[in-house]
């Protein structure tokens, strides 16, 4: 495993150790370690943006396909398997992944794994990567409100640490429910949740992502803690930008522009007209108001 994370373990700790580097002014090793975890989540992040961008393309066409997916869903309900071959078929056509959703998740985790094991060496004084010698002493005095980044949960006995670590696993569980609920309430077309199958996935995600982070991280270092709640952060913040600029049509989102289109356009209409028509209109019924010129008779 070592062997297969070694070249992200010095990815990781060579990010950590610039940003140190770079705010070696200050003077605060608490400041310089923190914002080099808080640095790698911005890097990541703006790495993965086109896989953002291809997650947001492959919902819009699931979304599209869900009438589809519900006639197959139909045709064979007493057939699991062929149901399975001709969902497969259909977006095979259409070029998409129901999977879509998890690919940034995905994409992360060799970096939040290289991440673990670079701060949990730290706390068994244990170099990985470029975080070695006086590097490795720096890191280790390092806190996060009076708690050592590599400090963990079930690993420690004080209680500053506890506290901490408890406080960040709740933030941590509660920005990934209000990201996915978001994402649900606001970005999603209205349909039958009992025959929409990426609808169904996302329930599922909404409230067992929480659950995952909250058991699981009790394990987790501080640090850790620290760059899942960054990047909790960064998607919550990416996806309401999206949602709000260039909502997926027939979300709640999407009408709620059209309406704020549809009230700005309409302010700039005649302010002096009461009726709705415009001044064209007005213009256009004036001259058909207007008598015809008789002729003079020679």
């Amino acid at each position: 495993m070592d062997a297969i994370l070694n070249p992200l373990y010095t990815a990781v700790s060579w990010v950590l150790v610039t940003f140190h580097d770079l705010l070696a002014f200050t003077n605060n090793k608490d400041l310089q370690w923190s914002v080099g975890i808080i640095a790698l989540v911005i890097l990541i992040r703006i790495i993965l943006i086109p896989l953002f961008v291809k997650q947001i393309k492959s919902q819009r066409a699931l979304t599209a396909l869900a009438p589809h997916m519900k006639e197959i869903q139909k045709k064979y309900k007493d057939d699991r398997q062929k149901q399975s071959e001709e969902m497969m078929k259909l977006y095979r056509e259409h070029k998409t992944n129901p999977l879509a959703s998890c690919f940034p998740i995905l994409a992360q985790a060799p970096i939040f794994f290289a991440l673990f094991w670079v701060l949990n060496s730290i706390s068994q004084n244990q170099g990985r990567g470029l975080m070695k010698g006086e590097y490795l002493i720096s890191a280790r005095e390092a806190n996060f409100f009076g708690a050592p980044l590599s400090g963990t949960f079930l690993g420690s006995s004080d209680a500053t640490t506890k506290i901490v670590t408890v406080i960040l696993i709740i933030f941590m569980s509660a920005t990934t429910f209000t990201t996915q609920r978001q994402l649900m309430v606001k970005g999603m077309p209205k349909m039958d949740s009992s025959n929409n199958i990426m609808l169904q996935q996302q329930k599922v995600m909404l409230y067992l992502f929480p659950v995952i982070f909250a058991v699981t991280g009790v394990n987790f270092p501080i640090g850790v803690l620290i760059y899942w709640s960054t990047t909790n952060l960064w998607t919550w913040g990416q996806q309401y930008y999206v949602i709000k600029r260039n909502p997926t049509p027939g979300s709640p989102a999407y009408e709620e522009l059209q309406k704020k289109r549809a009230a700005k356009d309409g302010a700039g209409e005649n302010p002096n007209q009461t009726d709705g028509t415009t001044i064209v209109e007005e213009q256009q019924k004036g001259q058909r108001k207007q008598p015809k010129k008789k002729k003079k008779k020679r």
